[in-house]
Order: structure tokens, then C-alpha cells, then sequence
């Protein structure tokens, strides 16, 4: 898809997500057994998009290293943002890749995994949008329609939503040399919300100067920006058949597996019950233990432990207490 250039920013620090975020950016956190943007950046390759410019920030070498090892084919740019300055700004500071070119622009947040068919928002003749209907609307941006179901609002974060239809972080800008014109208006006139430049109060500006915006309403969103919603994001694409159904059963030793799970090849697991909704990385080893809609990283170490709802790390270790015992009529024991 030569006319067409992918922006992915991925500079967010991911505050709510730490510890984990102190070691790796939230956009490599694993889901369902592959890396939240590695599930973007396959849905983007699949429709034949070639050009990219990822804005990197806080341990953006390790963004850098997973695209030049698994999308070695893409022409890939990389542009640094600093804390706090908000998506319109890094978007901005992408221009140089597009703003002297006939290319569209699709805008994809790197956390967000949206499940819907990338190519019919492409096809539409004007810019388009991805949203979805959610029940409290007022911490994302937010579109509002006319009676011709054409968006005329957008507002970030508003504190009286007039409308369900949340932006889910996907954009196609087929007016590209407006967008520019209206980043530069916020950022010139320090137009911000929230203390931030966002893009939702550009794309707003050029509404306003008469741009056209259509809008698809996309069959799945996951907002990755907490550990809730990346455990629940894990267990939808583990339901939605999306991980590897030939495990090593070689490493698989008298333990039950209770699907869906992904256990990565290299992974061994000794006298445990794994599932369902369990995601296991490389050559991490389990034993003695009890898991469920977990996902456990790469180069773990678990033992006699027992985990539900739980998001463990790359090279963690988690050693509980091996226990014998011997229990006479109606006793009653705790651990706690």
C-alpha cells in the first residue's frame, strides 16, 4: 500500500502499568503470546502498508530492537518525543516523513489492539476514524454525530459526554496538509487540554475548517493501559483462537492444560495445571503450581506457587512454600 504511511506513536511511559513499564515499554508488554505491538504491526503488514515512522521516548532502543528483528521487510523511521507532551505533538513531530509527499497518513496508537477490517477504513474517500460505543465515555475522546451520521464534534475527555462513541486510537487522514496546518495552530498557539497537545483538538480544527470525517464502528477494542485490560485482552484473542495449538508436549510433564492457553515452545512445565487463559513465554520454567488468566513472561522461574488474575515479567522468579501435611477429621487450615 505505497500511498499510505503508518504513524505508531509509542513514547508513553505507562505509568499505570509499573513495575512492569520500569524495564520495557508498555507496547512490548505480551499478550495472548506476542507483544501488544506486534499484534498492531502484523494487522498492518497483512494489508501491505511498507512505510513507518514509530515515535520512540522512554526505552525506545527496545522498540527499535523488536521492529528490526521481527519486520526486517519495512522501511521503518524512528522520531524521539519527550515526556508529556501529548499524541498532537507526536504526531507533529513526524512531519518530515509525509508532508512533502502524496501519501495518506493512518495514525495507530501502539497500545491499542482493535480488532475490525483495516482496509474498509482505507477505502473511505474521506478521513475516517475508528470508534466504538462504551458505557462511560469521559476518559477517551469522544466523536459526536449529526443526523446524516457524519462526525461534526470531537472532544478528548469531555466531563459531559453527548456521545458513547469513543475514538479507539485509529485514523486515516486523507487531508493531510490540513492535519499539519492544525498541529502547527496548537502547538504554535500552545492550544492544549489536559496540559497536553492532543490530536483529537487538531482533527477538531479541521472539522472546523471543513474537512470530512466518516467513522467505522470497530468489532473489538483494548485499550492497553492497564493491567485489567490486558489480562482481559488476553483472554479475548486466547478465546478468539489466536495462539499456538502444537506445544512441545515434550516439555509438558504431568500437567493438566486447560485451554486456551499459549505456551511458547521453549517453555517447560512439570506437575502443574495451566489454564484456561494463560499466556507462557520463552523458556520460562513452571512447576508445582496452579495458573489461570495469567500471563507469565519470558525466562520466568514459578514454583509451588498458585496465580489467578496475575501479570508476571520477563526473568521473574516466584518461589512459594512446598507444604506436607498431614490432616486428622474436620480440621481446618489456612494460608494466608
Amino acid at each position: 500500500m505505497k500511498n499510505t504511511i503508518a504513524i505508531v506513536p509509542v513514547a508513553g511511559i505507562g505509568t499505570r502499568l509499573r513495575p512492569h513499564t520500569h524495564t520495557m515499554p508498555k507496547a512490548l508488554i505480551p499478550v495472548a503470546g506476542k507483544a501488544i505491538l506486534g499484534h498492531i504491526m502484523d494487522k498492518l503488514v497483512a494489508i501491505g502498508i511498507t512505510d513507518y515512522v514509530f515515535v520512540i521516548g522512554y526505552h525506545g532502543d527496545k522498540i527499535e530492537a523488536f521492529i528490526s528483528e521481527n519486520y526486517k521487510t519495512i522501511n521503518a523511521h524512528y522520531v524521539m518525543q519527550t515526556i508529556g507532551k501529548g499524541v498532537g505533538q507526536a504526531i507533529w513531530l513526524t512531519k518530515d516523513y509525509w508532508q512533502d509527499k502524496k501519501q495518506n497518513l493512518l495514525i495507530v496508537f501502539g497500545d491499542t489492539i482493535v480488532e475490525m477490517d483495516l482496509n474498509l477504513l482505507l477505502a473511505k474517500k474521506n478521513n475516517a476514524v475508528g470508534v466504538m460505543k462504551v458505557e462511560d465515555p469521559r476518559q477517551f475522546g469522544v466523536a459526536e454525530l449529526s443526523d446524516k451520521n457524519q462526525i461534526i464534534k470531537m472532544i478528548e475527555k469531555p466531563e459531559m459526554p453527548k456521545s458513547n462513541l469513543a475514538l479507539v486510537g485509529i485514523y486515516s487522514i486523507k487531508d493531510t496538509k490540513l492535519l499539519l496546518n492544525c498541529l502547527n495552530h496548537l502547538l504554535e498557539n500552545e492550544v492544549k487540554t489536559h496540559n497536553e497537545y492532543h490530536l483529537t483538538d487538531a482533527l477538531m480544527l479541521m472539522i472546523d475548517k471543513k474537512a470530512i470525517f466518516e467513522y467505522i464502528e470497530v468489532d473489538n477494542w483494548f485499550d492497553c493501559g492497564k493491567k485489567e485490560i490486558i489480562l482481559e485482552t488476553n483472554q479475548t484473542l486466547l478465546k478468539h483462537g489466536q495462539y499456538n495449538k502444537d506445544k512441545n508436549l515434550e516439555n509438558i510433564v504431568n500437567s493438566i492444560i486447560v485451554e486456551p492457553v499459549f505456551i511458547a515452545n521453549t517453555a517447560k512445565i512439570e506437575n502443574s495445571i495451566i489454564g484456561p487463559y494463560v499466556s507462557i513465554g520463552g523458556s520460562t520454567y513452571i512447576a508445582h503450581s496452579i495458573i489461570k488468566d495469567t500471563i507469565i513472561g519470558p525466562n520466568a522461574q514459578i514454583e509451588y506457587a498458585v496465580l489467578n488474575n496475575s501479570l508476571i515479567g520477563n526473568d521473574a522468579t516466584l518461589k512459594g512454600t512446598q507444604q506436607s501435611l498431614n490432616l486428622g477429621d474436620s480440621a481446618e487450615v489456612r494460608f494466608s
